[in-house]
């Protein structure tokens, strides 16, 4: 542990520092958040009867804007320890301040538009605001530091927001938050711009390029443990049926096709990517946004093994039908952004695959959701062979990324 003050990380040079157990520990929080973000989807799908509707549409975009809550929460440390020593006592006490509150947010979620939206939001704020606080009294750089007080501005600004917010009913609850997150996110996106302090150009941001890169790559392969464990659970709450089996079978083939199709090849060499960039921070922004796509889809994916799984010969409706065939469809569509920032082209295979699975929507609405089911996994299927054939006896892919 150190307690000197956390330099910034170099971008290049130096050789790859690993994510830290501690950061490991921060992960593993997410496994619980994201069972409770596919808690509350189910709950609006079935449980409550939302599964037609404007309720769904509604219900769904909820969740959604819970989910991007806890992704800030997440991305916001993973930057930090990506910029700053991991090792060092402040950044340590920053990543348990993160773990804790993301802890509270999950347990939360289910009833974060009623009684516990407080706590949810109290959780947020607190998570949000310490960071930059810590920072602001550490750092001695005066650049960082006009950063670091320039994000505090921000997020105490949007804090009112997100409590004001959890203090009104319905509507009014939901166009707070969706505000707050709005101006987070177009802070983030402009350098945290603050009247009288200036702004900052991303593409100067120091950060150390594999580290952010392996953050990535563990928080995808969270979400993606995240859909094993909806499986499994899923299927061992009822009596199992034939369906039943089929089901968690195809629920594990295409877990195994989201996890192949991520790595082949780009994942494997995000972190190349980021190190050769002319600007890393820019890559890194933009997988921070490709990344999203990608989990929401994997989660979305998730939640119709679960929808499957229970009632695999029942008859299907569309909010379904965009969590069973529209999760891998949103998946794809980050994945072809993802190999564009890592080779500079997209596959022709990801755009056909994402048509393939939407185009049948309107006759798949009334059949049984495995039909549907199986005809994601062949789609994936596709795609996977495809990536094969193209690397098949060729040396391996260089990064040849275009910022």
């Amino acid at each position: 542990m150190r307690t000197a003050e956390p330099a910034a990380l170099r971008s290049s040079g130096g050789g790859p520092d690993r994510a830290t157990f501690l950061e490991l520990f921060f992960d593993l929080v997410y496994v619980f958040a994201l069972t409770r973000i596919s808690a509350r989807a189910f709950e609006d799908l079935v449980l409550e009867g939302g599964q037609t509707g404007w309720s769904a549409v509604t219900g769904g975009g909820k969740t959604l804007l819970l989910l991007l809550a806890l992704w800030a929460v997440w991305q916001g440390t993973a930057w930090t320890t990506s910029r700053y020593d991991p090792h060092h006592l402040w950044l340590q006490i920053i990543v348990i301040t993160a773990l804790l509150s993301a802890m509270v947010m999950g347990v939360a979620i289910p009833r974060a538009f009623s009684q516990s939206g407080l706590v949810f939001a109290a959780a947020y704020v607190v998570a949000q605001v310490s960071r930059p606080a810590i920072l602001v009294l550490v750092l001695r750089n005066q650049q960082y530091r006009r950063l670091k007080l320039r994000m505090l501005i921000t997020f105490c600004a949007t804090g009112v927001l997100w409590l004001t917010g959890a203090l009104l009913p319905g509507s009014a609850r939901v166009v707070l938050w969706t505000t707050a997150l709005l101006i987070e996110y177009l802070a983030a996106r402009f350098g945290w711009p603050v009247p009288g302090l200036g702004r900052s150009t991303v593409s100067r941001w120091d950060i150390h390029g594999e580290h952010l890169a392996e953050r990535y790559q563990q928080i995808f392969l969270i979400a993606l443990g995240e859909t094993i464990l909806l499986a499994g659970l899923s299927f061992t709450r009822a009596p199992t049926r034939p369906g039943m089996v089929a089901a968690f079978a195809v629920a594990l083939a295409t877990s195994v096709l989201l996890w192949r199709i991520y790595v082949q090849r780009a994942g494997q060499i995000l972190g190349e990517a980021v190190t050769r960039a002319a600007h890393p921070a820019t890559v890194g922004r933009s997988a921070a946004d490709t990344h999203l796509v990608m989990v929401v889809g994997v989660v979305a994916t998730a939640l119709g093994y679960e929808l499957v799984i229970e009632h695999p010969a029942g008859h299907n409706e569309l909010p379904w039908m965009a969590v069973v065939l529209g999760g891998p469809a949103v998946f794809l569509a980050g994945r072809a952004r993802f190999e564009y920032e890592v080779f500079g082209r997209v596959s022709p295979s990801r755009l056909v695959g994402i048509a393939a699975l939407l185009l049948p929507v309107p006759l798949l609405v009334r059949v049984a959701p495995l039909v549907a089911a199986i005809l994601a996994a062949v789609v994936l299927t596709a795609v996977a062979v495809a990536d094969a054939r193209r690397a098949w006896g060729r040396p391996p892919e260089e990064a040849a990324t275009p910022f």
